[in-house]
């Protein structure tokens, strides 16, 4: 079924103030995923506060166009859905929950990150980084670490000098 001209351009102003308004924005190529797959996914995109969408590409490259990101666009093929929010990592560390659940369905095609398009492996590495709580906790445990072998080794001390 053809959308018409005003759903269209509905749809390109939708892309437009996501471009203009998301700090990250990946693409990833969506392939026969279910209607009950599709709601899941929004649902735990939206309880992390990242949108979720689909656009034709053509749609997509006019919204985006106007954008006037830095770098090369990747190459969009196939259908395309958009993850999107104003914290930096969020779109693509849930996105890749996905991604690795419907592996046959889902795949990282690219995305803007920065003010700059990034390729598939840029959004795979930017996926990669632990939340905030993660790294605190890595944070925290890399200071305690010497104050932990400090006490060990003091008590080791204590037990041969007893």
């Amino acid at each position: 079924m053809a959308i018409t001209r005003q759903k269209k351009e509905e749809v390109v102003a939708k892309v437009e103030g996501i471009a203009t308004q998301s700090s990250t924005i990946v693409f990833a190529h969506v392939t026969k995923l279910g209607v009950a797959e599709q709601n899941e996914m929004r649902r735990a995109l939206r309880a992390q506060n990242v949108g979720y969408t689909i656009a034709k590409k053509t749609l997509l490259n006019l919204g985006l166009s106007k954008a006037k990101f830095r770098g090369t666009e990747p190459k969009l093929e196939g259908e395309i859905a958009i993850a999107y929010g104003a914290d930096e990592i969020a779109p693509a560390r849930e996105m890749a929950v996905f991604i690795k659940k419907y592996p046959e369905q889902l795949s990282f095609a690219g995305g803007v990150f920065g003010g700059a398009f990034v390729d598939k492996a840029g959004i795979v590495s930017i996926a990669s980084i632990p939340g905030m709580q993660a790294l605190r906790a890595q944070f925290v445990q890399l200071i305690n670490s010497p104050l932990q072998r400090f006490a060990l080794v003091l008590s080791e001390q204590a037990k041969k000098q007893s």
